[in-house]
This record gives C-alpha cells, structure tokens and sequence, in this order.
C-alpha cells in the first residue's frame, strides 16, 4: 500500500502516493499526495452512501478520497470529492464520527459554501497565483471539474484563507449535517464527539492547532448545539453492522501500511472480523518479507469472503511486489472480474499483464482504466510504457506529460507535451490535451519569470 523505501525499492503498491497538486507562481512550492487503494475507497463510500443521500447529493458522483497526512483534517474544494487525511480516519473512534466528518463536509457542498469561496478565490490577490495550478489540473484531467483541485495541504497563508470557513458556515454546516445523519440512521453522537475532539483547541497557538480547527473554526458553543440537537431528538439510533464493518477494514487497512507490523501483530486480534484480522496480518506479514505467511493471511481472508474483489486486489498487490507475476495476474484477473468498474484494479490487472508479457491486453486494460480515472499517477506511467511498446510515441509522450502535470514537475510536463504535439494527429482529444498540458507549463514558466 504504501511505498516503504527502506525495505523495497521496487515496491509497486496498491495504495500509492497517486496525485500531487502544486501551487505555483505567487505562493512557494507545496504539495499534497493521495492515497489510492480501490479497497479503502469502497469501505468510504459505503460509509458515505446513506449520508450524501441523505443531503441530496449523488452518491455514485461524489467521491471520497484519502490525503497522504497524518493529521486531523478534511475539506473539500469541489462538489465532486470530500477529502480525508489518513490521520482523521485512524483517530476517529468509531464510524458516526467519521461519517460526522463526511456529513459536515456534504453540508458546505450543499449549502453552497464551495461556489462563494470560489468566488472569493478569484477575486483574492493573496490567492492569485493559484491559478496555473487549476489550469494544470484541468489540463491532465480534461476535464473542467478537476480544475477545483487546488493546492492542498499547505501550510501558507494563502491555503488558510481558502479553506478556511467562516463561523455562520459552520453553523449551517453543522445544522445540516445533523439533519443528514438524523435521515440516514447514523447515530447522532458521532457529531457530539467530533466536536468534543476539539475542545480547547482555541487556546492552542496556531502551530499546535490541528489543521481542521483552523479551517474548521470550532467553539465550545458548537459542541453545546449538537448535544442539544441530540437531546431534542432523543437520539438511541444504533450503530449499522455494514456501516462498523467497512469503517474497521478502512482503518484496519490504513493502519497496517501507516504502522509498523509490529504494531499490527500486537493488535489484529482486536478485530472482531475474523477476515480483518487477517487481511491486517497478511499485510503486516507482507511488509516483514514473509510471503508464505502473508499468502496464508489473505487466502484465509478469501476463505471467508470469496468473492471479494478487494482481497483479490490485496493478494495482487502481494504477489507482485515479491515478483511473482504470473500468481499476480491470476489475482488481478479474478479482482477485475468481480468488480469491472473499479478503475484502480483494472489499472492493477493491466500493469499484471504487461510484465507477463501481454503486452496488447494491458494497454486496452490501461486505457479503460483511464477513461474513468485521472488521478492515478502510477496508472499515467504504465500506459506511457504501454503506449512505448506499441510503437505509440505520441501517446506515451502525452501520458508522461499528463503525469508530471499531476506531479507538479511542469518544465518536465512541458517538454513531453511538445514531443506529444509533434506525433498525433493534430486537432484530435489527444493533441488538444497535449496543447492544454503545454499552456499549462508555459502559463507556469512565466509566472516563474515575473517572480
């Protein structure tokens, strides 16, 4: 899952630092990573579901994605994805408190608070030099909606100011998303003890606070509003065992990659899913360099669940990463048939097929991998290996020009959109997102000039 550079520098992990989004020109370099891992993503968007339903928004379309970062902290800049640091999900205490952060988070999106913000963004010269960085994103992604991907997970003044909301927002914020939690059967006292987290944070210097008290302004009043609104409605709702279920495998599988095995070993046996437990030890066990014992792990873990996709993906994952290719390929294969339209394990089965050799297959596998996902910068770099294979220069060019695009390198991002330019037919998709990715770079290299 995640990369560990002392232990395996050929580490090709499911759950990989994915999208790097860079603010330029006016602010200093910065930059934030995603997590992908297809497993953890479904677990969210099963807590997610009943919430975004309940406030009105598209489940399917709403995503929720995990920030490379230990700290408490989530937002959202788009009305398309909520985001989540790691460190948010591994120190909430139960799912009402996570599904709490997606409601309160579901709240500013339906409230409207995203648009004004936007509006402010624009107007706001501390800010301006934000904008290469959305011309960057919706450059690589083609798609207008990714350019809302705005330099996260910085430390400046300027990041401040964008995410941070005003205390009338978080009112409303915090109205809504009880009301969201109420209709959707999520106990209510998950709000109480998100709120309750925060508690003397305002006496804290702006250093030692955590990020989501300064983009989340919060106050004792807050923590007062919501165990009233749970004392008016005399909340005894129970927690769902589907909903429990999915929020100890997303944290169990965090965990498992963020802590040392060690850690792992000591506490697995907490878990009360006899398959969690084990898909916690296989990873555990995967990280010690003990295949034997991490494939006993996650066949045990099928054993109980054999038809989930995301151990298959898991056992993939394992088994490509100790080489062993062919075992990786049948993984991939029986993952990708169980779930066809999760993006991140058709990217895995067709990285499988191209190193045994099928060549042709992996990139048709890549290249409908693709079409539905923008963000994985791993899956940019197998299609541009893909493409170079099959004799397609211009699309390996253009694929490795989208990818430094998304990794912030735009002088590299640039000079491979020029090359992509040159090969493909000029006027198609592909040509206008290799010109995108090329007026990014250049919009880029000018604001460098003026600084």
């Amino acid at each position: 899952m995640l990369i560990d550079p002392v232990r395996k520098a050929t580490s090709i992990p499911a759950l990989v630092l994915s999208l790097v989004i860079y603010a330029v020109s006016a602010l200093p370099a910065a930059a934030i990573t995603l997590l992908r891992d297809a497993g953890i993503e479904h677990g969210l968007a099963q807590l997610a579901m009943p919430v975004l339903r309940a406030a009105g928004l598209n489940a399917s379309r709403v995503r929720v994605l995990v920030v490379d970062d230990s700290k408490f902290n989530a937002f959202v800049i788009d009305s398309q994805t909520i985001f989540l640091n790691y460190g948010l999900i591994l120190k909430a205490r139960n799912a009402a408190m996570l599904q709490a952060v997606i409601a309160h988070e579901a709240a500013h999106i339906s409230n409207g608070h995203i648009a004004r913000r936007m509006g402010n963004f624009q107007n706001a010269r501390t800010l301006a030099g934000l904008g290469t960085a959305l011309a960057v994103i919706a450059a690589a992604s083609g798609a207008g909606e990714a350019a809302a991907g705005i330099a996260l997970g910085t430390s400046t003044s300027a990041q401040r100011i964008f995410l941070k909301h005003t205390r009338a927002e978080e009112s409303s914020a915090d109205n809504s998303a009880a009301s969201y939690m109420r209709r959707a059967g999520v106990p209510l006292r998950g709000l109480v003890q998100l709120h309750e987290a925060f508690v003397g944070q305002e006496m804290l210097s702006v250093g030692r606070q955590d990020p989501y008290m300064q983009s989340h302004p919060l106050s004792r009043d807050r923590v007062r509003a919501a165990k009233d609104y749970v004392a008016a409605h005399k909340d005894v709702t129970l927690p769902d065992p589907n909903t429990e279920y999915w929020f100890a495998r997303v944290r169990g599988k965090l965990s498992a990659f963020t802590r040392s095995p060690k850690w792992t070993m000591q506490r697995s046996g907490q878990e009360a899913a006899q398959d969690v437990r084990l898909m916690r030890q296989a990873v555990a066990y995967h990280r010690l360099n003990n295949l034997a014992a991490a494939r006993n792990a996650i066949n045990g873990a099928l054993a109980i669940r054999p038809e989930d996709a995301y151990y298959y993906d898991l056992k993939g994952q394992i088994e490509m990463e100790n080489r062993r290719w062919a075992a990786a390929l049948t993984a991939y294969e029986k993952a990708q048939e169980l779930a066809p339209r999760e993006s991140l394990i058709r990217g895995g089965y067709g990285r499988a097929l191209l190193v045994n050799g099928q060549s042709k297959a992996g990139l048709e596998a890549l290249e409908k991998a693709r079409s539905r996902e923008f963000r994985d910068v791993r899956l940019l770099r197998d299609l541009s290996i893909a493409y170079a294979k099959a004799g397609q220069n211009g699309m390996a060019a253009l694929a490795t020009a989208e990818r430094y695009a998304l990794e912030g390198q735009l002088g590299d991002a640039g000079l491979h959109a020029r090359r992509a330019i040159a090969q493909l037919p000029t006027g198609s998709a592909a040509w206008q997102r290799a010109e995108d990715v090329l007026i990014a770079s250049e919009r880029y290299r000018k604001g460098k000039k003026k600084r």
